[in-house]
């Protein structure tokens, strides 16, 4: 029996990347899965995969940055399933590349929207789910750039320490509730997000960056985000992890 045995959860972004990843691993370990994304090419990839390895799988498209759709996926979500267990709220978006007095003002408002409003929306409709199934867990997708600035990317910075304390104070609140709400913040990992728009002297740039030598796997991350939706992490909460090859211990 796997360890989210007849769990449902709801992973956004899950149409590549560590979304993806951690849609397939969860469905390994028995959990009904909806695979949320804008994607829908890249969704429907992802529940063909589950469902050929023998799972449960929907996909429900919704753009995180739309109060309207994270309310939508969950009543849906709830009306196929039953319920609702987990969460991992993962959608997110890179973001302009600028410094902060030229950066462009549509850019830092899509940013924010997804990657930080997107979190409080899925939270603000999955947590009163989660209530009425008698808890849950909810992991956030920060960053390790939630914990720590960089040149040019203070929309996605500031995104992701957001996520942070937003997470923290969801925690506190729900705690008594049985609902868990942790973080996790990778550092540079190997998705589409960084392979499809960077060269190689850039990616070169990033594993250099990272003391074990090489960028992380989605794979990886999705290991960590299964401990902390499984009941093997009982006792976690308001936690904040990184997952990063030694970046932030520099």
């Amino acid at each position: 029996m796997g360890i989210l045995e007849n769990k449902v959860a709801i992973i956004t972004g899950a149409a590549s990347g560590i979304g993806k990843a951690i849609a397939l691993l969860y469905a390994s370990e028995g959990a009904k899965i909806v695979v949320s994304d804008i994607d829908e090419k890249g969704s429907e990839d992802t529940v063909a995969s589950i469902r050929e390895n023998g799972g449960d799988a929907i996909f429900i498209k919704a753009d995180t940055s739309k109060p309207v759709d994270s309310k939508n996926l969950v009543e849906l979500t709830v009306k196929h399933f039953g319920a609702l267990h987990v969460a991992v709220n993962n959608a997110g978006i890179g973001g302009p590349i600028s410094p902060v007095g030229e950066y462009p003002i549509e850019g830092w408002d899509k940013t924010i929207a997804i990657n930080l409003s997107g979190v409080f929306y899925g939270m603000r409709y999955q947590i009163p789910a989660m209530l009425e199934a008698g808890g849950g867990s909810i992991v956030n997708m920060a960053s390790i750039l939630g914990k720590v600035g960089t040149p040019n990317s203070s929309a996605y910075a500031a995104s992701k320490h957001g996520v942070i304390g937003l997470t923290e104070s969801a925690a506190l609140e729900y705690a008594q509730y049985k609902i868990r709400i942790n973080s996790i913040g990778p550092g540079y990992i190997s998705t589409p997000l960084l392979t499809k728009n960077l060269d190689e002297a850039t990616m070169d740039g990033l594993v250099a960056l990272h003391p074990l030598g090489r960028l992380g796997t989605s794979e990886e991350v999705a290991e960590l985000a299964l401990w902390l939706n499984s009941d093997k992490a009982s006792f976690v909460t308001g936690a904040y992890f990184n997952v990063d090859g030694g970046y932030l211990a520099q």
